[in-house]
């Protein structure tokens, strides 16, 4: 049983010298049964290994105790491993040490997944972490775009500083775009289902893709009847980015990556064995020149935790989360791949049946409108500027710090307040018990809820118990007062 077992074992007597040695140990260091039996560990290890390390612990054994440890290794035969080894006293019937039983194990395989889970878990701290900033970073955002919008309204057209103004507010747009891409990456699920232009999403993607890895060229091709999908565009563009990021990583000196779309229409017998329903779908085809893969890769690429990157270079989850958010949509992805011509992943998205919306004309300038705002918001800072632009719009505002006060607030002016705009995260009571509260209090209440966060889950359960709309912070005037206008006007 030692001899087949899977741990190697050894005995290496008081004179360093290998009595004993399994077939697993041999293994390991790739030696023939007749040439390690007698041989001093020190031509096994190593002169160096042998005298550092390997000798202090025989040592140490020899005198009775026992001495265990973990760490990596390289192995002739196997490469670098992970191996959990324990040196133990080899007693005589006197209680003599005659010699150090050596046994081992493998733990490689358990290694790497407890690294990849601990990565995964520092992932989505660190995703949570992302949203934090992306939230706080917005509401900064929006004093410095609020007060830009009041100083545009008191500047005259041709003023010397209006084109320093508009400059302003294109400088706070792309802040805006960079949060959004945290508030995407701190996300999770299928939240807000739309019908979206697949085309104009994947392009989009692509453009931002291209600010960050100027060393990529990206080649675009789309056919002009690209259908609609329906779907979750954040999620869909976080399945994008994860298989650009997977290009890249294919091509660590550049190359090219070409991107394409096609209505494609498939038939019973090809779907049927993936659990996809026949049908006419949108094929997103992302193909890049990289290094490929071999088909032992390829069949394990969206595998959960499996990584083809070095240590330190991604957690083995971005394929796998793409291929999740795909599926979850009613789609698939297939990818065909070889050593040294690059990878091609295809996307499979059922078409919808729904016509595009319309796109909403935006106002360019803000509406007077009328009525009495109950604006609650834990930062002073968006207090005072959203105060200032309501007032400006011609409402009058009541504000309030907490949700506490907010509270008490509508219970004592419920008969003078037309809306109330609520931030969804404050301390103490939150914007949904808050909500909860104001609706117990008056089923009939406007309610527009505001975050530094994007539509998700938490958002979605706080529209879901009565609010009429949700406000992005950071907001402009006119975005305030189309949003507040059609609050205010919908029966």
């Amino acid at each position: 049983m030692v001899v087949s077992s899977q741990d190697f074992i050894a005995l290496i007597d008081r004179d360093y010298c290998y009595q004993a040695a399994n077939n697993a140990y041999l293994k390991v260091f790739s030696i023939p049964h007749e040439a390690i039996i007698g041989q001093h560990a020190a031509t096994v290890f190593g002169e160096e290994l042998f005298d550092n390390t390997i000798r202090p612990r025989i040592d140490k054994c020899l005198e009775g105790e026992e001495v265990k440890f973990k760490g990596w290794y390289d192995l002739p035969s196997l490469g670098r491993r992970f191996l959990d080894v324990a040196y133990y006293p080899s007693f005589e019937k006197d209680s003599s040490v005659s010699g150090v039983v050596v046994s081992g194990r493998d733990i490689t395989p358990i290694r790497k997944l407890e690294d990849q889970l601990f990565q995964a878990q520092k992932m989505e701290a660190i995703g949570t972490l992302a949203g934090g900033i992306a939230h706080d970073f917005n509401n900064l955002l929006m004093g410095i775009q609020g007060r830009t919008s009041l100083m545009m309204t008191e500047t005259e057209e041709g003023h010397p500083y209006g084109e320093h103004l508009r400059g302003i507010e294109t400088h706070i747009k792309n802040a805006v775009d960079l949060t959004q891409q945290l508030l995407g990456f701190a996300r999770g699920g299928k939240y807000q289902v739309q019908t979206l232009d697949i085309k104009n999403l994947v392009h989009n993607q692509v453009e931002m893709f291209k600010r960050t890895r100027k060393e990529i060229a990206i080649h675009e091709k789309y056919a002009p009847d690209t259908g609609a999908v329906d779907g979750d565009q954040g999620q869909i563009r976080q399945a994008l980015l994860n298989i650009f990021i997977n290009a890249w990583h294919a091509m660590p000196g550049g190359g090219d990556i070409f991107v394409e779309t096609e209505n494609v229409h498939l038939e019973h017998e090809m779907v049927n064995p993936i659990d996809v329903k026949p049908g006419p779908h949108v094929r997103i085809t992302i193909t890049d020149s990289g290094i490929g893969m071999d088909e032992a890769i390829r069949q394990r690429i969206f595998e959960p935790f499996f990584t083809t990157c070095e240590m330190g270079r991604g957690t083995g989850l971005g394929l796998a989360s793409a291929y999740g958010i795909i599926r979850n949509h009613g789609g698939f992805i297939t990818v065909d791949s070889e050593v040294g011509r690059g990878s091609s992943f295809s996307i499979l998205l059922p078409s919808s049946r729904r016509q595009l919306p319309l796109p909403k004309e935006r106002l360019e300038t803000p509406v007077r409108g009328a009525g009495t705002v109950l604006l609650v918001d834990d930062e002073q800072m968006v207090l005072e500027v959203g105060r200032k632009m309501l007032e400006r719009l011609g409402y009058s505002v009541i504000v309030a710090s907490d949700g506490s006060e907010a509270i008490e607030l509508y219970a004592s002016e419920k008969n003078r307040i037309d809306l109330v705009i609520l931030d969804m995260i404050m301390p103490g009571l939150s914007g949904k018990e808050v909500c909860a509260a104001m609706k117990a209090e008056n089923p009939e209440i406007r309610v527009l809820l505001s975050s530094g966060y994007s539509m998700n889950e938490q958002v979605n359960e706080i529209m879901n118990i009565g609010c009429r709309g949700f406000l992005q912070k950071p907001f402009n005037l006119a975005s305030l007062s189309e949003k507040v206008r059609e609050v205010m006007e919908e029966t």
